[in-house]
């Protein structure tokens, strides 16, 4: 029945002009006073140098995509502290074939270098 979706409709539409509303009001109302050094490019909070177009070593993606990959897995140690009591001693060891797991990999990355910055 289409009359079912029109909550997800009215969603969308809210969620849509809330958007358009949060990008147009500043514009409109706020404050506009440009000035060069507004407008400079800057990367960092540091001056920028150098070809925008230059190679960036793959090395850096390697190194931020190991980075969310662990990072994302602490993710997982927070449902599991509050349900610690409730899980007893089987939450325990699930949790520490998870931490060995884990500690596999990062084993398995240092091993093959991938940590390192040259």
């Amino acid at each position: 029945m289409p009359i079912d979706y029109l909550p997800i409709l009215v969603f969308f539409v809210v969620a849509g002009l809330f958007g358009v509303i949060a990008l147009t009001v500043p514009a409109l109302l706020g404050p506009h006073r440009p000035s060069s050094t507004k407008l400079e490019t800057y990367e960092s909070g540091k001056i920028p140098y150098g070809d925008a177009w230059r190679k960036v070593p793959v090395h850096y993606f390697k190194v931020s995509m190991l980075f969310i990959l662990f990072d994302l897995e602490v993710i997982f140690f927070y449902p599991w502290a509050v349900l610690f009591r409730r899980l007893k001693l089987f939450g325990l060891i699930e949790m520490g074939v998870f931490i060995l797991i884990l500690l596999v990999g990062y084993i398995y990355v240092w091993k093959k270098g991938a940590l390192e910055w040259e």
